[in-house]
Order: C-alpha cells, then structure tokens, then sequence
C-alpha cells in the first residue's frame, strides 16, 4: 500500500469528510469510496516513472522566485501545467467534491476534468453536480464521456449537451474496455468506436480529446486516434488505479471476481506512453496522466513530452477531508514542480519539455 493511500485514509478519517458514514450510495460515490478505503492500486506494474531521474544543477543562474509555471494549452492560456483528471459526479454527495476541485483548481489555476458526465445526460436533475464553472469561471474544463457509449445511442448531440452541463471548454471521451468487462453494467461493444469518435471530432465546435482511465494509450493508437481528428490525448498509463481492481469489488459474480485479479498488472507505463505519443511525427497536445503522485513526477512526464501532467487518486483524499486540505495538496505539488525546475536550471515550463537533464536511471 503506497504512503498516498494511508495519506488518503488519515485524512478522511481527520477531515470534515463529505462522505457520511455507512452510506453506500450509487455507482459513483461506490466508486469514490472503494479508491478510499480498499487497494485498488495496480499490482506488480508502475507509472514507470521513477525509472526517470534529473540531472542535478548546482549552478542553476536562477531566482526561485521568478519561475514560471504558466504555459498554453491547445491555445488557451493556463497557469500551471497541471490537471486535476476527470474523478466524479452524479450524486449530491459526488457533487460537493466537484465543488471542492473546481474552487481549488480556479484558486491555483490547474485545470480541471469533470467525471464522465453521463448520469447528468441521462438524468437532468444530476446535472447541478457537474457544474464547476460556478465555482470555476476562469480555468479550462474538460467534460467527460464515455466513448463506448456512442456504440449504444450517444451521438454529437449528447456530446454537446455534456460540454454544456460542465460549461467545459474541451470534450474528453475516455477509454475503458477493461473496466467495462468486469463492471455489473459494463458496456463492452467496442467495435467500429474510431469511425464514431472521428465524426464527434469533426462536428463539435470544440476541441475532443481521448483518454484511458489507467491502463494507457501507445504510440500506434494515438497515431490513428491523432490522424481522426482528435486535438489531445491523455495517456492515463499504469501505475495508479486500477479499475478492474475497482470492479472487482463491485461484481457480485465469483468468476468475474476472481478474473479481474489476472488483470491487476495489466498495461502501459504512463512513463512509456509519454515518450512514444511525444515522439509520433504527426500528434496534437499531450496529458500525462497515470499513477502521478508528486510535482517531481509532473515534472518528469512533462520533460517527457506532456504538455498538462494529470492527478486523480492521489488528490481524491484530500478533496474528501476537507477544503484546506485540497489547497495544501495543490501548493506542496506546485511546490515540488518549481523546485524541480529550479534544480535543473529550467526558468519556464518551456524549457522543462526540452531539458537535456531527464535521464533514464540505470539498475
């Protein structure tokens, strides 16, 4: 069990938690507690990060304090480099974390993915829970869906309607045929998805990302996914949650439960990813996303080739606990970032994506 996941724990436990006690809710706040309170961390895989180190600069010809973390982002100006990922809503009580998120990250300038937006598209009184930007008028916001469902009767329209209930600035459908298998209610009808995602790129008026949910997205998929049209992809590679280890929790069938422990060191290093999207002659914009735990990994998967790098899990605890608690998070990773940046003598997130100092570690 990694020191985030006690973290996560100790503060929900100490916090003023928005999850009242022995309340199991809905598929979604299920979801939020099972990240919580079980290991549902992949097991015997990793972001592969820490098989990255810097150089060290003892001579940086810098002042700390005139580092800069802003950098642009499909055209849209942003303060930091980094993403808090798409995590939830749906329910009141998912909606006040939502509500948590959208003021830490308007406060700090990270920008912001909303949990899939489906339960709002399919019940309108949910929609309320996915609302940040009354919390979040600056930033940019990426709605959320999931792809698979254009397979089963969503099409432009919805995506649009989804992009509205966020008031997001940016659609990501994200990827997650694993989980679907080993959910109760999982959708597993991925057939002919490329040619649908194609024509939601093609006829929303903004730009449509792709994403995984943590098992990662490689180079020749992000090739053909780049070549349809899609502005940006968020790798979301391995080494954090892993959603089959979620599921399993949730499946009342003994084989499907027992199946999805096959699959706890299944796929992609996040690390990997990066580096093949990074290197595709023809790509758009870059999130690296997948089992990032610190400013120093951030820092890494943005030397890598990222142009956001994306937390989940390891923010869930703390958005939980309490509104200080989220905003200390932010500041210790933004922290950790600039004194990365600052020990290898990078004076702007430019000159971190091309730093000669990010080296592979040898074991």
């Amino acid at each position: 069990m990694s020191d985030q996941t006690n973290e996560n724990r100790r503060e929900v436990k100490e916090g003023d938690s928005l999850l009242p006690a022995g309340r199991t809710g809905e598929r979604k706040i299920e979801h939020v507690r099972l990240c919580l309170e079980e290991d549902v961390a992949g097991r015997g895989i990793t972001s592969g990060l820490e098989r990255y180190a810097f150089k060290h600069n003892p001579l940086p010809e810098l002042d700390f304090a005139s580092i800069r973390l802003d950098n642009i982002f499909l055209g849209r100006a942003v303060r930091t480099p980094l993403l808090i990922s798409s995590m939830t809503g749906g329910s009141v009580e998912t909606g006040r974390i939502n509500e948590r998120l959208a003021s830490a990250a308007e406060a700090r300038g990270w920008t912001l993915g909303v949990g899939s937006v489906r339960a709002a598209v399919e019940k309108e009184e949910l929609a309320a829970t996915f609302n940040v930007r009354r919390h979040a008028s600056n930033i940019t916001v990426i709605a959320n869906l999931g792809a698979v469902q254009l397979n089963y009767g969503y099409d432009e329209e919805i995506c649009r309607r989804a992009v509205d209930i966020a008031g997001a600035d940016m659609l990501v459908l994200h990827l997650n045929g694993i989980q679907e298998v080993f959910q109760p209610e999982g959708d597993t009808n991925f057939s002919g998805l490329l040619k649908l995602i194609e024509h939601v790129c093609r006829t929303l008026s903004v730009p449509v990302g792709v994403k995984e949910v943590g098992w990662g997205i490689d180079g020749e998929t992000a090739s053909r996914l780049y070549s349809a049209g899609v502005a940006f992809i968020d790798v979301a590679g391995s080494g954090g949650t892993s959603w089959s280890q979620v599921e399993k929790y949730r499946n009342p069938d003994p084989v499907k439960r027992a199946a999805a422990e096959a699959f706890a060191d299944w796929g992609n290093p996040t690390a990997e990813c990066i580096a093949e999207v990074s290197a595709l002659e023809s790509k758009g914009a870059i999130i690296g996303s997948g089992g990032l735990q610190s400013g120093v990994d951030a820092a890494k998967a943005l030397a890598l080739g990222a142009d956001l790098a994306g937390f989940g899990r390891s923010l869930l605890g703390s958005a939980v606990a309490s509104e200080q608690a989220l905003h200390d998070r932010l500041a210790q990773v933004e922290m950790e970032l600039r004194t990365v940046m600052f020990g290898i003598g990078a004076g702007n997130v430019e000159a971190l994506r091309n730093t000669p100092r990010l080296r592979r570690r040898s074991f």
